[in-house]
């Protein structure tokens, strides 16, 4: 029985945990917006939720040909899906790739999503809840 309540909330559980990951990321792109050199990260979260719930990860080998070479996680990786640094629009003479613009719209659209998860969950909650009541 708690196995299948487990599997019907890993869903919502997956999907918030990457939200609040990428939340983080996009408030480190505008917390850094005047830093130079700056390059502006973030993830297809589309490709990592399903990542995530497939459990798998893209994971390129890294091919060391010396032992100098360092063993490299240089983007990082929530949850196994890769940190991909974002494009700029127009760069910028100090070389920060941060574009307030884009990353603030990125950062509300990612927090209303997180809300709305919040209440898909809640209301799946509500129904289960409902059906064993009766």
């Amino acid at each position: 029985m708690v196995n299948k309540l487990d599997d019907a909330l890993r869903f919502h559980q997956t999907a918030l945990n990457l939200r609040a990951a990428r939340q983080e990321l996009l408030a480190s792109n505008i917390a850094n917006a005047d830093t130079p050199n700056y390059k502006a990260r973030d993830i297809d979260f589309a490709s990592a939720l399903q990542n995530a719930l497939a459990g798998t990860s893209p994971k390129l080998p890294v091919v060391q040909t010396s032992p100098m070479h360092l063993g490299g996680n240089a983007g990082g990786s929530i949850l196994g899906s890769p940190v991909m640094y974002r494009r700029p629009v127009q760069p910028s003479a100090d070389g920060n790739t941060v574009d307030m613009d884009v990353e603030r719209a990125q950062f509300t659209d990612n927090a209303l999503r997180y809300e709305a998860s919040i209440k898909f969950a809640g209301d799946e909650l509500k129904d289960m809840l409902a059906a064993i009541q009766g």
